[in-house]
C-alpha cells in the first residue's frame, strides 16, 4: 500500500474514532488513584519512624542474610495485631569513650488502632527506672546492662530496654529498631539532607556550629551534631529529645519526596549503606508494612513523657505522667494531645 493510499484509509476511518474525552477522564482517574496510593505508601516512613526513613522492610531487596553488609535482624516473624501498634526505636551514640554503648535516644512510635496518624513519644534518657534484676538507674543504661561489657550484643541490649519500657508504660512493645547515630548520618546523606525546623537558635558545644531558629536543610554530619546538643538548651536533654523527633520527621518527609519507599534501587542502596548499624527485633517488617495503606495522615505528632527534675535523675511527673500513660495504654492520645497542646512538639 502506497503512502497516499494509507492517508486515504486514515481519512475514511477517522469518523469512526471514538471521542477522546471520556478516555482521557478515565486515565486521569486512574492516575489520581495511583498517586494517592503512592502518597499513602510514603506514610510508611512515619509509621515505622526511622525504619521507614531507612527504606527497610522489603526483603527481596535486602542483602543476603550472610552478607557482611546485611543489617542484623533479631527475633521471629510475627503477625501484626489489628489494634494499636507500639514500636520501640533506640538510637546509639557509639563513640570510642562509651563501651558498652548507651541508648541516648529512646522513642516509642505509637500507631493507633484507627490508623489515624502516628505518634512519636520520647522517653528521656536520664529518666530513673527500675532495671529488672539490677537496681534503679537511668533509662539509657538499660541497653548497656543488657548488651554486656565485652562484645556488646545489641539484640540483648534491646530486649532489656524493651522490658524496662514495657514495665514503665504498661503497653506491649510489638517490635523495635536499634540503630547507631552513624547509620542516621549515612542515611541522611543518602537522602540528600533533611529539613529541620527549630523554635530557637542552637550553638553546638562540640563544633561551635550555629543552627538558626527556623527551617533549614542539614546534611548527615550537621544532623548528628544537632542530635548531640543538650548543654545550654533550656530543657537540656528534653529539648534534645524534641530535636530528635524533628530530625526523624525531616527524614521521613525527605524519603517521601524522593520516592524512596517505592523504589527498590534506593531501598537496596540504603540497606547497604546502613549495613550492620541497624538491628530489627520483634515482628517482621513485612508484617509491619501491612498497616501502611490504612494510615490516614503522613504527619506524626510529637509527644514526650511528662517528667520533673530530681537529683540526680529525672522522674515521671506524679501529677501529669499517669494521665499521659493512661491515654497511651487506652489508645486515646489524640484526646490527650488536644487537651494538652503545650505537651505537643512542633515538628514543622
Amino acid at each position: 500500500m502506497t503512502e497516499n493510499e494509507l492517508r486515504a484509509a486514515f481519512v475514511r476511518h477517522e469518523v469512526l474514532t471514538p471521542p477522546t474525552g471520556p478516555l482521557r477522564a478515565a486515565i486521569d482517574r486512574v492516575v489520581a488513584v495511583r498517586r494517592r496510593r503512592r502518597q499513602r505508601l510514603r506514610a510508611a516512613g512515619v509509621a515505622l519512624a526511622v525504619v521507614g526513613a531507612l527504606g527497610v522492610g522489603i526483603p527481596q531487596f535486602a542483602p543476603r542474610p550472610n552478607s557482611p553488609d546485611a543489617p542484623v535482624v533479631a527475633g521471629p516473624s510475627t503477625r501484626v495485631p489489628t489494634g494499636a501498634l507500639n514500636l520501640l526505636v533506640l538510637g546509639l551514640d557509639t563513640r570510642a569513650d562509651e563501651a558498652p554503648p548507651l541508648a541516648d535516644s529512646v522513642l516509642i512510635v505509637h500507631i493507633p488502632a484507627d490508623r489515624s496518624r502516628p505518634y512519636l513519644i520520647s522517653l528521656p534518657r536520664d529518666l530513673e527506672v527500675d532495671i529488672p534484676g539490677l537496681h534503679r538507674d537511668k533509662l539509657n543504661a538499660a541497653f548497656a546492662y543488657g548488651a554486656g561489657p565485652e562484645h556488646p550484643d545489641r539484640s540483648k541490649g534491646y530486649d532489656l530496654t524493651r522490658r524496662v519500657v514495657a514495665d514503665l508504660t504498661g503497653v506491649r512493645i510489638d517490635a523495635g529498631v536499634v540503630l547507631t547515630f552513624s547509620a542516621m548520618r549515612k542515611v541522611t546523606d543518602v537522602l540528600g539532607g533533611v529539613e529541620v525546623c527549630l523554635p530557637q537558635q542552637i550553638r553546638s558545644v562540640h563544633t561551635r556550629r550555629v543552627f538558626p531558629a527556623g527551617c533549614q536543610r542539614l546534611d548527615g554530619s550537621e544532623s548528628m551534631d544537632l542530635l548531640r546538643q543538650r548543654r545550654g538548651l533550656p530543657d537540656g536533654g528534653q529539648d534534645r529529645d524534641r530535636n530528635a523527633q524533628r530530625v526523624v520527621a525531616g527524614m521521613v518527609r525527605r524519603a517521601g519526596e524522593k520516592g524512596m519507599l517505592t523504589d527498590p534501587v534506593q531501598i537496596s542502596r540504603a540497606l547497604v549503606t546502613v549495613g550492620p548499624d541497624l538491628t530489627v527485633a520483634g515482628a517482621s517488617l513485612p508484617d509491619l508494612l501491612r498497616v501502611v495503606p490504612e494510615l490516614a495522615s503522613v504527619e506524626p505528632v510529637g509527644l514526650s513523657l511528662p517528667v520533673v527534675d530530681a537529683v540526680p535523675r529525672l522522674r515521671a511527673d506524679p501529677r501529669a505522667a499517669p494521665a499521659f500513660l493512661d491515654a497511651l495504654r487506652e489508645d486515646r492520645l489524640d484526646r490527650w494531645a488536644a487537651a494538652n497542646p503545650d505537651g505537643v512538639t512542633r515538628l514543622g
